[in-house]
C-alpha cells in the first residue's frame, strides 16, 4: 500500500481547485489561494513528484462518439492464477470499448466498464472478446442508466 502524503490547508485548497478545473493557470490558482505565482508552481510539481497528481484527462461524451450504451460486466476468471491475470488484463485494457477495469475480492474477480455503440455491438464484446477466452468462467452484465461524478477526493 502507497503511503500517504502529508498535505497543509494551502495544497488541499490547490487539489481542490485543480480538480474542478485542471486547466486553470498558475497565476489564477495563485491568487485563489492567497500564494505567489512560483510558490503554487514549486508545490503543484511536488504534488506531481510525490504522486498526489497522477496526470490531466481530458473527458469525452461516449455517446457523442458513437457510444451511448455503457455496461458494467462483472467477470470470473478461473483458474485464477498469476500467469492467466497479466495477458488478461492486458487483453481487456487494450480494447477501445473498456473505460475501466478493476480487479476485485469475492465471488467477482473483475468488474469492467465498457461503452458500445448498442445491444448488438454489446453481446459481440462479451461473446467474442469476453466469454470466447478460456480463461473466463463466467460474465455478468449490467447496463448502466445514468451516473454521476461525486466531490473531488481529498484526505478524511
Amino acid at each position: 500500500m502507497a503511503e500517504s502524503v502529508v498535505l497543509d490547508p494551502v495544497d488541499l485548497h490547490l487539489l481542490r481547485l485543480l480538480q474542478n478545473d485542471a486547466r486553470t493557470t498558475y497565476r489564477d490558482l495563485a491568487a485563489q489561494v492567497g500564494v505567489a505565482p512560483s510558490t503554487c508552481l514549486d508545490r503543484v510539481t511536488r504534488l506531481r513528484r510525490s504522486g498526489v497528481i497522477l496526470g490531466h484527462q481530458l473527458r469525452l461524451d461516449p455517446a457523442k462518439l458513437g457510444r451511448g450504451l455503457e455496461a458494467l460486466l462483472s467477470v470470473q476468471v478461473r483458474p485464477h492464477r498469476r500467469e492467466l491475470v497479466g495477458p488478461f488484463v492486458d487483453r481487456i485494457k487494450a480494447l477501445p470499448e473498456s473505460r475501466t477495469v478493476f480487479h476485485l475480492t469475492g465471488p467477482d474477480d473483475y468488474l469492467v466498464h465498457v461503452a458500445v455503440a448498442d445491444m448488438a455491438d454489446l453481446q459481440r464484446l462479451v461473446l467474442d472478446e469476453f466469454t470466447a477466452r478460456r480463461e473466463v468462467a463466467r460474465v455478468e452484465t449490467r447496463l448502466i442508466f445514468q451516473q454521476w461524478d461525486c466531490g473531488p477526493l481529498l484526505p478524511p
